[in-house]
């Protein structure tokens, strides 16, 4: 008998020496730009996931769920080619959900591969209208979430904002994508509408070019055959990335350019290299640039978070969206996987839409930080305001108005 309960105390003692399960991995590809013309941005999106994959793993182990989030960083330089290659590169490594890619042309680049392979992405930042990237129906996006406005709206803003300041003609300047095409499509008819002339629209190639002098050249003659015309009243319109920078530091200094108002978008909008590189042009034209804005109860102890990590600047909008985006992706999958044993895609297309709804509304517990998602029948999110950035001789981006959703209307600062 002795012998016995010494056998059995010993299989207890190795069985208690036996390490703890290990939590199961949910890995999840970030598909950034770290070195590209939305640097400023790209880094932001992932100093601000730091602090996301150790608040929700925090929240999985205090909830007792056998999970732990990893996300993998891939930088795509905002080039479709290269995020492709990203997506397949971590696809072939057994990463199905995503966050980004950040640009809507980089989104139409993968959205073939994204459908047949059954992956499942949520960008914080892409903008442009479904059918740009190739979608005809709600079911061609069935896999492929935005988590920001689309860029019906921001169009609505920037006309707004063109008539506010009293601008009777306009020269637009924009990238050759998706994203630049549907801007320029969009504004259209909201210009005409408003009684604001398009003097001419230039478009530059996707990646952006070394030399600008073409186009800046192109503009100089629209502008310079309609200043006196409509002296006071004539504007810069760029549906640009942060090249916007290269193509002011291209624009000499007695441009006629420089003497008329730039009207900047969410490509241009709080763009480090801007104020770092070209102030005091940028300051001189203003720059006056649109980003949407959409703020929760989360969003202060976020901050709080990044800041005794020294980062030094706020989270972006896009990197709140991409914040809130790792949230529900995770509880998401967790759910789907409670429900049918193992991950599904299908499943979990549709768990995106109904978690996004109780995230926002508080049941999970946890605050958002970019303030209450609602989706429409695309996918995308359906509203939000827009805040209006400009440049200050003192080099920094100033808040000066907020184009309202609800009135459609400007309230300046």
């Amino acid at each position: 008998m002795k012998k016995l309960l010494i056998v059995f105390a010993l299989a207890l003692l190795a069985a208690c020496a036996q390490p703890a399960e290990q939590p199961k991995e949910i890995p999840i590809g970030v598909l950034v730009d770290l070195s590209g013309p939305l640097t400023t941005f790209g880094t932001n999106i992932k100093n601000t996931l730091v602090v996301a994959e150790e608040d929700i793993n925090s929240y999985l182990k205090g909830k007792g769920l056998p999970y732990r989030v990893k996300f993998y960083y891939e930088d795509t330089k905002v080039d479709p080619k290269v995020a492709l290659e990203k997506v397949q590169a971590l696809d072939a490594k057994g990463v199905k959900i995503f966050i980004g890619p950040m640009a809507s042309g980089e989104v139409r680049g993968i959205m073939g591969y994204v459908n047949a392979n059954k992956l499942i992405i949520v960008s914080p930042s892409s903008t442009a209208l479904p059918h740009l990237l190739g979608a005809t129906k709600p079911e061609d996006k069935t896999y492929i979430f935005r988590f920001v406005a689309t860029d019906d709206f921001q169009t609505r803003a920037i006309a707004s904002e063109i008539e506010s300041l009293e601008i009777k003609a306009v020269a637009i300047i924009h990238i050759g994508n998706a994203w630049g095409r549907g801007l320029c499509e969009a504004i259209e008819p909201l210009l005409k509408e408003k009684k604001v002339e398009i003097l001419t629209k230039v478009e530059y190639p996707s990646p952006p070019p070394a030399d600008f002098s073409p186009y800046i050249a192109e503009l100089e003659r629209a502008i310079s055959g309609n200043y006196e015309k409509f002296r006071g009243k004539i504007a810069i319109v760029a549906f640009s990335y942060e090249e916007v920078a290269t193509i002011l530091a291209q624009t000499k200094a007695d441009s006629i350019l420089l003497n008329v108002l730039w009207i900047g978008c969410d490509g241009t909008a709080k763009s480090a290299k801007v104020v770092g590189e070209v102030c005091d042009k940028a300051s001189k034209v203003k720059l006056f640039s649109t980003l949407f804005e959409s703020y929760g109860r989360g969003l202060e102890n976020l901050t709080k978070k990044m800041r005794e990590k020294g980062i030094k600047d706020d989270p972006y909008q896009y990197a709140l969206n991409a914040y809130d985006a790792a949230w529900v992706l995770t509880l998401s999958y967790i759910e789907v996987v409670r429900e049918k044993g193992k991950y599904d895609a299908d499943l979990m297309a549709k768990k995106i839409i109904d978690v996004t709804k109780k995230y926002s509304a508080g049941e999970y517990g946890i605050k958002t930080v970019s303030g209450f998602i609602q989706l429409n029948v695309w996918n995308d999110r359906a509203s939000g305001d827009f805040a209006i950035f400009q440049v200050t001789p003192k080099c920094t981006w100033e808040k000066v108005g907020v184009w309202k959703f609800e009135t459609g209307k400007i309230e300046w600062k």
